[in-house]
């Protein structure tokens, strides 16, 4: 089951409307998936219910947590800019040894790893996921595709 983040009512912030939507939902995003509006500030709610799910739910050591954090940042800001959607979801699995975290969107276009333009002040998402992940990835779907990073769990809280 997806639950969708609405935005705030008329003269509240669409922030604020997606923080409370992220902090309500009832699901558990390991459940289904947990779907967002593409607007840059579900960014940092996919962040916030990033770190919950990592750090709260599945205890896993903050420094695993905080490299999750920003590698679900850099796939929500490629999805929310490059999909042209008006929606994306977030997945969370977990098995021995690995923690996933994938991002749908409707769109097949491919994300592609390139050498970074110094001239450029963006294009290097990928490199950041290329480099923390313990393994990333694209599935094609049907209805679009599932960009997704693995990080390795090893230890216990830190």
């Amino acid at each position: 089951m997806a639950a969708m983040a609405q935005t705030a009512p008329p003269g509240g912030s669409s922030n604020e409307g997606l923080l409370r939507a992220s902090r309500t939902r009832r699901t558990d995003p390991t459940d289904g998936e947990v779907r967002l509006l593409s607007r840059p500030e579900s960014a940092g709610v996919a962040r916030r219910i990033t770190r919950h799910q990592l750090q709260v739910r599945w205890l896993l050591p903050d420094r695993l947590t905080e490299d999750a954090v920003l590698l679900v940042s850099e796939l929500v800001g490629n999805a929310v800019q490059h999909a042209g959607a008006h929606a994306f979801s977030l997945r969370f699995r977990r098995r021995r040894g690995w923690a996933r975290v994938e991002v749908h969107d409707p769109s097949r276009a491919l994300p592609c790893l390139l050498p970074p333009d110094h001239r450029a002040l963006t294009g290097r998402g990928l490199i950041v996921v290329n480099h923390l992940a313990g393994r990333w990835g694209v599935d094609l779907k049907p209805n679009g595709k599932s960009t997704w990073f693995e990080l390795r769990v090893t230890g216990g809280r830190g």
